[in-house]
């Protein structure tokens, strides 16, 4: 199974409270309603006031995965943004995601900048104040090409994982421009009585949390003549790990299975030398070391073990992960009726620049 991230070329969030504003440099994407009862100063502007996001990936990157290499036509692509903070987010909401119509201009301003900056793509301007307009003020969108949503519930993870393969199709068989998407709460909350502030990471974030598009498809194949593990007493072992990875390295770990305590047969090498293979029902992940956070989590349709002759194997994309951290190789298996998580703190790398 296959998991291939990219990041964005440029990305900035636009403020209906200033048409002119520009905050392409800035470390959050913001996206939001002010309604004017929270926030009442008349130097925020008029309100009630919008704020939307604007992120666009390089074509030839999406190309490059969909063209050369995904393997077979079935693929998912998730669009993928990280919750830094959120005032006054309601129970339950929905936010979403459509194609931009139309070239824009990241910038280089700051939300915070004083005066504010105008060198950028803002709610009323596409590439800089007093250029080329938007055709409507806060961003040309299509809205009948694919665009995607995602509810938001009480009890439901805040980051964003929006699934806009469709999307991605549209633009590598140029059926539209990739112009990138845009983010905004739905119709009935902006500009309403609703105060509600979402806030994303950036591609300017010091943090691992660039937003991100994270194509999965099936690359699996479970060939093998081994034996498969049967009972829950069995060992793992990645037998080739190296400490570090450039990152435009594609590698295939290794992953060998043994029972703990092997039956004793004759034969003339050693019974603990037998080699078993997990079965159809495993997966691998990644967690950042430093954050202990999944970085590729287990996924029963796009992260499966391979294997053939030798062992279990996987393969893993270095350049879809971000360099000059460490990162935990993890397997998940169901034998039986009993389900492991398999973590060895010494199974660990590096992806180096």
């Amino acid at each position: 199974m296959a998991v291939y991230k990219i990041f964005p070329e440029k990305d900035t969030f636009i403020l209906s409270q200033f048409p002119a504003q520009n905050t392409g440099r800035d470390e959050i994407l913001e996206v939001a309603n002010y309604n004017g009862i929270n926030i009442l100063s008349s130097a925020q502007g008029d309100l009630p006031a919008v704020n939307r996001a604007l992120i666009q990936f390089k074509t030839s990157d999406i190309n490059n995965v969909v063209n050369n290499i995904i393997t077979g036509s079935a693929f998912q692509s998730n669009f993928k943004l990280y919750l830094a903070s959120a005032e006054n987010a309601p129970l339950d909401y929905i936010l979403e995601v459509y194609p931009i119509s139309g070239s824009w201009n990241m910038g280089t301003g700051r939300v915070s900048d004083v005066p504010k900056t105008e060198d950028g793509c803002s709610w009323a301007w596409r590439e800089k104040s007093g250029s080329a307009a938007w055709t409507t003020a806060g961003g040309d969108f299509y809205t009948d090409k694919s665009g995607s949503s995602q509810t938001f519930l009480y009890t439901s993870d805040k980051d964003i994982s929006m699934d806009i393969t469709n999307m991605v199709k549209l633009w590598n068989s140029s059926s539209i421009p990739n112009d990138g998407l845009l983010l905004k709460h739905t119709s009935s909350v902006e500009f309403s009585a609703s105060y509600v502030s979402t806030n994303y990471f950036s591609m300017d974030t010091h943090t691992i949390y660039p937003p991100e598009i994270e194509f999965k498809w099936d690359d699996s194949d479970f060939d093998t003549p081994l034996t498969v593990v049967t009972s829950s007493d069995f060992i793992v072992a990645f037998t080739n790990v190296k400490e570090e990875f450039e990152d435009t390295a594609i590698y295939d770990f290794r992953v060998k299975a043994r029972d703990t305590f092997p039956t004793r047969v004759f034969q003339t090498s050693s019974i603990y030398l037998n080699s078993k293979v997990l079965p159809t029902s495993s997966f691998w992940g990644l967690k950042d070391v430093k954050t202990n956070q999944m970085v590729i989590d287990f996924d029963t349709s796009y992260t499966k073990l391979s294997a053939d002759s030798g062992s279990n194997f996987f393969k893993v994309y270095m350049d879809g992960l971000e360099p000059e951290r460490y990162y935990q190789l993890m397997i998940k298996t169901t034998v039986g009726d009993e389900t492991l998580i398999i973590e060895n703190k010494d199974n660990y790398f590096k992806v180096v620049r």
